[in-house]
């Protein structure tokens, strides 16, 4: 695009695009007003109009453009994101300088704009200029990329989204948007789950009952745990452990300490159901108690009585005995949480090879 310069009554000079019509520009001898040593005409107005709207529509085309390609190449994804803000923020920022200077605003004399801004700071864009550079900071700096799963102070979980000029986008795994604002990224503590993609380890507390061989209920719960799918094998260093962490007012305090996927730290509710599903299926088929709070009043004598005699002398009739184990009801081992995380892994592995098979093979010159 080339642009000429034309004087305009000797007072102002104004850069106008060379595709911008005639019938346009011979307007330029209808002034509309004059703002110091610059004279705004009605085709300048017009001229200028036309390039910012052009501008805000060459930085969404831009930004659509450049999301499209985010989606299929996720492995480049922060990288793409940050083109995309400084081409969408650029193309605004040239549109816009086009268009002042088509109207004929001189630009090189910026006290009346930086007065006006600063008015503008002290009754209320402070916090507009603050989310923005907010924003700014956050694409730059790369703590907090797209993709990341963070957890805010306030109980707030989600996949960052996007990143946007007043507010960042979470996306939770009930499909919810929420809406936090980038400064509180920057100033309060924000814990990122998923940051240099490497994995977290889990911590799933149980109880047993007093009495209960420790060993075996440690051996039950790791085997129960390892076989989850999306556990993690053992290494030296990231190992699955069950630990004793107390003694509670019924039973031993315990804790699953694991080592899952990456998959599944994005979904750690379900994860966590997951586990504990397993955990309860152990430990109710080694047959470990489960303590609950309970309270036993015992009676030694009742109107002289003792025992089935007490009991019938007040007209209660005797307990039911136990069901024999074949007439038991056959328990549901079907663990929803797992199959819930499980179709989440899937589908982001159908995700990332969609777009392995977008991307052009590298060629082999």
């Amino acid at each position: 695009m080339n642009l000429a310069v034309r004087p305009m009554d000797g007072h102002s000079r104004r850069m106008t695009p060379d595709f911008i019509p005639r019938e346009l520009m011979s307007l330029d001898g209808l002034k509309l007003l004059t703002l110091g040593a610059s004279t705004v005409t009605l085709g300048g107005l017009v001229t200028g109009v036309v390039l910012i709207v052009l501008g805000i529509l060459a930085a969404r085309w831009s930004g659509r453009l450049l999301h499209r390609i985010r989606d299929k190449r996720p492995q480049a994804a922060p990288t793409i994101y940050i083109v995309e803000k400084l081409s969408t923020y650029g193309l605004i920022v040239i549109g816009a300088f086009l268009g002042f200077s088509a109207i004929g605003l001189d630009l090189s004399s910026l006290s009346l704009f930086a007065g006006a801004l600063g008015v503008g700071l002290g009754f209320g864009l402070q916090g507009v200029v603050k989310e923005f550079i907010s924003g700014l900071l956050l694409v730059f700096d790369r703590l907090v990329q797209i993709g990341d799963y963070l957890e805010l102070q306030t109980g707030e979980r989600g996949v960052v989204a996007e990143i946007g000029p007043r507010a960042t986008r979470l996306r939770n795994n009930d499909d919810i948007d929420i809406l936090v604002p980038n400064s509180r990224l920057i100033e309060a503590p924000v814990i990122n789950w998923t940051h240099q993609n490497t994995a977290r380890r889990m911590h799933v507390p149980f109880s047993v009952a007093y009495g209960t061989d420790k060993e075996a209920v440690r051996d039950a719960v790791l085997k129960a745990a390892h076989d989850v799918p999306f556990t993690q094998p053992d290494t030296p260093q990231r190992k699955s452990q069950v630990w004793l962490i107390g003694f509670g007012e019924s039973g031993l305090n315990f804790e699953l300490v694991v080592w899952p996927a990456l998959e599944s730290v994005k979904r750690p509710n379900a994860a966590h159901a997951a586990y504990t599903w397993a955990i309860e299926g152990a430990l109710r088929n080694g047959g470990f108690e489960i303590p609950f709070p309970q309270r036993d009043l015992r009676v030694r004598s009742l109107f002289g009585h003792e025992g089935e005699a007490a009991r019938h002398a007040v007209g209660l009739k005797p307990p039911k005995k136990a069901a024999e184990p074949d007439d038991a009801p056959v328990a549901d081992n079907h663990n929803d949480a797992a199959e819930d995380l499980l179709r989440g892994a899937e589908e982001d592995a159908r995700a990332a090879l969609l777009a392995a098979q977008a991307t052009p093979p590298p060629s082999k010159d």
